[in-house]
């Protein structure tokens, strides 16, 4: 027999009763009607999923029954129960700790997103929405969050007392899906891909060295006029024989001597400052350096074109009202600043 139910945002009928979804909201479900099958109770199945998500979180089947107030046999009872509806292991136990098979690394995942869904209509439905609240994941570069993130993530916080944030500064690329990350700020042009983007300005390529290193020295007029000066690298994204300038309309590989070849920015950035020789940077990274009048920007004439910024965030589904408080609250303070850099 197949029975069909409205579920409220917190609630679900189901044999004849109101049954609330203990540890877990039941937000995403709302205005939604569910066919439940004798056997394939739709409550059961989320408490499962809950309580699998608590024990990878955990580490273990002990702790989670810990962190849920729950008997461990309910927790190994739910999995076992979950398992065999699958028919597929999702977990392999030991003694010290649990390990998700690969069919659990995909199952894991289709967990999450459905219970931050049901979390997400169950705000709607309470009126939860009308307050921005709870974690924003942010990720960005560490230069770049350090100069620019951090302060207006600062500010941000004291704007909305009821919002905490979670800030990753990291070089690499992270998946905001498997990550679990709310928005990404990134520099340059975006490949096709599901995220949305909201540019919030751009940052200029810079070619700089210090007064120190310059000094008894005819400055560079042309690209081509590297080739008798000392270069310093930053390895990470670009070759460490030449750079690219625009000339005449193109981009234009340029050979230039590297001397110091580096692995980071910001050493990249010291170096320069101490005279090593001519650096490439990003405008945000040398802008304060220069305003100081420690590094003098040379060949701005055959810039590349600036490289956009990006806000971006995963589309397609309901986005929290503090996600989007950050955005609106983030984009021009962002915008403001990177605009401030070299003007």
């Amino acid at each position: 027999m197949v029975i069909t139910c409205e579920l409220a945002p917190a609630d679900v009928v189901a044999g004849g009763r109101s049954r609330r979804f203990g540890g877990t909201s039941l937000h995403g479900l709302r205005s939604k009607t569910l066919v439940l099958q004798p056997g394939n109770d739709i409550v059961d199945r989320l408490e499962a999923m809950s309580t699998l998500l608590a024990v990878v979180e955990a580490g273990s089947l002990s702790a989670a029954s810990q962190r849920l107030g729950i008997p461990l046999t309910t927790v190994s009872r739910r999995l076992s129960d979950l398992e065999g509806h699958l028919k597929t292991r999702l977990l392999l136990r030991s003694s010290r700790r649990v390990t998700l098979t690969d069919a659990g690394v995909a199952y894991i995942q289709a967990c999450r997103r459905i219970l931050e869904e049901i979390k997400e209509a169950e705000y709607l439905a309470t009126g939860a929405y009308q307050f921005p609240k709870g974690e924003v994941t942010i990720t960005a570069s560490t230069f770049l969050g350090r100069r620019h993130v951090v302060p207006v993530a600062a500010a941000f916080i004291q704007a909305y007392p009821e919002v905490s944030l979670r800030l990753r500064l990291t070089d690499s690329i992270l998946n905001l899906q498997d990550e679990h990350v709310d928005l990404a700020i990134r520099l340059g042009v975006l490949p096709d891909s599901s995220l949305i983007a909201r540019q919030i300005g751009t940052v200029r390529h810079v070619i700089c060295a210090s007064p120190e290193y310059l000094a008894g020295r005819a400055y560079p007029a042309t690209p081509q006029d590297l080739a008798a000066f000392d270069c310093v690298f930053f390895t990470r994204f670009m070759n460490a024989s030449s750079w690219e300038f625009s000339i005449n309309g193109s981009i234009v590989p340029v050979t230039v001597r590297s001397r110091f070849i580096l692995d980071s920015p910001e050493a990249v950035l010291d170096a320069g400052l101490a005279g090593a020789g001519i650096i490439r940077l990003f405008s945000f990274q040398v802008a304060d350096a220069v305003r100081d009048g420690k590094l003098k920007v040379l060949l701005s004439a055959f810039e590349l074109a600036p490289l956009p910024v990006n806000i971006l965030y995963v589309g397609g589904g309901l986005q929290a009202l503090k996600v989007r408080a950050f955005i609106d609250f983030a984009a021009p303070h962002l915008r403001a600043r990177l605009a401030s850099d070299l003007e």
